[in-house]
């Protein structure tokens, strides 16, 4: 364990053998930190705030501070972050609230960009990319491979599909379908995130099945459970189109586009 002299870590505080610790970091005493991780200078980590093994955390970061939310006395939360993710500098991360489950979790092999944040009680999942200054709201999901350009921001509630991509300096207050390009002040995808897709090793079947979907879906004159069953009823329904049709009834479900909010508890 390599600690440089000016760090403070409370000595309840578990940190494995190889962690490095940077130049006047905080680390309180609830906090358990696995092996390979690195903390930069002027990062504090604090809560009950567990991080995996080889994360990479950038100078000046807030990592399990309190969550930003009135209805919050203190209760017992706690932040989950996986293994191999990137956290830059000045992200701010919150730990979760009662209301919320109690936990605010991050999986693996994320990039968290400069000054970005993930508040209260949002799950992440794997290999998402968070640009710089990207804002999620409380109970934000956002599911794998997803990326966000610079200054995105989603109100609480929102769920973001599997390789969704949403553009820059966009508004996100319903939730963003799998597999679609979101961007600018549309509230219905452009058009197939192709690229992305393909880099995540989708078919040229898949990526073919998705656009015709997008095209019945949100391009033809039927209502949109009309769509579904045209292609429901079509032959040979692709498994990332039926996730598609599952993800969009499910968003239906939901005040304003958001199904996570159908489930909240008052």
């Amino acid at each position: 364990m390599k600690i440089d002299k000016t760090a403070y870590v409370h000595p309840d505080a578990e940190l494995a053998d190889d962690v490095v610790v940077g130049r006047n970091v905080v680390i309180d005493g609830r906090v358990k930190i696995g092996g390979g991780t690195t903390v930069g200078h002027n990062t504090i980590i604090t809560g009950r705030t567990t991080l995996g093994k080889d994360n990479r955390i950038f100078a000046n970061a807030v990592v399990g501070s309190e969550p930003q939310d009135l209805k919050f006395k203190g209760e017992d939360t706690e932040l989950i972050i996986g293994d191999g993710n990137v956290i830059r500098e000045f992200v701010t991360i919150n730990t979760g609230t009662a209301g919320g489950g109690g936990k605010t979790v991050i999986g693996n092999n994320n990039f968290l960009m400069a000054c970005s944040h993930v508040a209260h009680d949002c799950h992440l999942e794997d290999a998402i990319v968070m640009a710089n200054a990207v804002l999620l709201g409380g109970h934000v999901k956002v599911e794998s491979h997803v990326v966000f350009a610079g200054a995105a921001a989603l109100h609480h509630y929102v769920r973001v599909g599997r390789m969704a991509f949403v553009g820059g300096l966009t508004s996100i207050v319903q939730d963003v379908a799998p597999y679609m390009l979101t961007e600018g002040e549309r509230r219905t995808p452009c058009r197939v995130n192709e690229i992305g897709l393909r880099r995540n090793g989708l078919t040229d079947e898949d990526v073919e099945a998705l656009k015709k979907a997008h095209r019945v879906i949100y391009r033809s004159n039927l209502t949109r459970e009309q769509a579904f069953e045209q292609i429901e009823n079509g032959s040979g329904l692709n498994e990332h189109v039926a996730y598609l049709i599952r993800f969009l009834r499910d968003m239906a479900k939901g005040p304003k586009g958001r199904y996570l909010e159908s489930m909240r508890k008052h």
